[in-house]
């Protein structure tokens, strides 16, 4: 990446995968920039209006949607936001969106026909809020919360199905899988990782969840780790590791091979780019 960083948002559009804000090494920043599969060449796009970190993103319709995060450190500590900003690539511009109803940061988003969902995080205490973004109103709606409160976890779509994984409730960190059914708005528990992992990334290909890197054990530089979930077996199996341990990273899935840009590393944030195919 031209700006190392981790705690960026990303979404895929047309085979180009945007990574927007995050922390680099000055601090946190609204840096936007584009990763083209078809030439692996990077390129800087308009920065979003508001700098955070630890947000999520979503693409509906061709849209790439930023929002939560942390904006900088207050008195008391990081400042939670509710700010929802959206990045049309056409026009190169972004533009503010219906704010999301709670203030938070370290949550997992996953799209599920044409709704960005953003699931648990944190804004001082750890969640179970599940809201849901409906770009078509530009609207929010409360949803069934998680089972139990976390933050740092990711989440997926697979068939219409929301999953939401790992994580850490402030005391361990987490093996824990849940399923959401937005046609029931109802969730249920699934196998577990089996690594427990918080701040890791998670992408979709062919039907299958992959879990990649995150923080296995606090205090550490993170993990390489790569498992992979089957929803229609409801099991885990093992991937090859990433090349680097790391955690606060995007995952696109792009032309049948996953990309993990950035992300932390050893205590600093990274730069490379890795490609993993199944």
């Amino acid at each position: 990446m031209p700006t190392a960083r981790a705690g960026y948002a990303s979404g895929v559009i047309n085979g180009v995968l945007y990574a927007a804000g995050g922390e680099d090494r000055t601090g946190v920043t609204a840096v936007t920039e584009a990763y083209d599969a078809a030439t692996a060449t990077w390129s800087a796009k308009a920065p979003m209006l508001t700098p955070r970190r630890n947000g999520g993103g979503g693409v509906v319709n061709g849209i790439l949607y930023v929002v939560g995060g942390v904006t900088g450190n207050g008195p008391a500590g990081d400042v939670y936001t509710e700010i929802v900003e959206a990045y049309d690539p056409a026009s190169n511009t972004w533009a503010l969106r219906a704010p999301m109803p709670t203030p938070r940061a370290y949550f997992g988003t996953a799209v599920v026909n044409g709704i960005l969902y953003v699931v648990g995080g944190t804004n001082l205490s750890r969640l179970t809020t599940v809201e849901a973004y409906d770009p078509a109103t530009n609207t929010w709606t409360t949803k069934a919360p998680l089972s139990a409160p976390r933050s740092a976890l990711a989440a997926g779509a697979v068939n219409g199905i929301l999953y939401a994984v790992g994580g850490y409730n402030g005391a361990s960190i987490l093996t824990t899988v849940e399923a959401y059914d937005p046609a029931a708005n109802a969730w249920t528990p699934r196998t577990p990782m089996p690594t427990p992992r918080f701040d890791l990334g998670v992408g979709v290909l062919n039907g299958t969840l992959y879990a990649l890197g995150g923080d296995d054990v606090i205090g550490t530089s993170g993990t390489s780790k790569a498992e992979a979930y089957d929803p229609t077996t409801d099991r885990w199996s093992a991937k090859a590791p990433m090349p680097h341990d790391r955690t606060g990273f995007g995952v696109g899935a792009i032309n049948g091979l996953l990309y993990v840009p950035g992300g932390a590393a050893g205590g600093a944030v990274a730069p490379f780019t890795d490609a993993f195919q199944p």
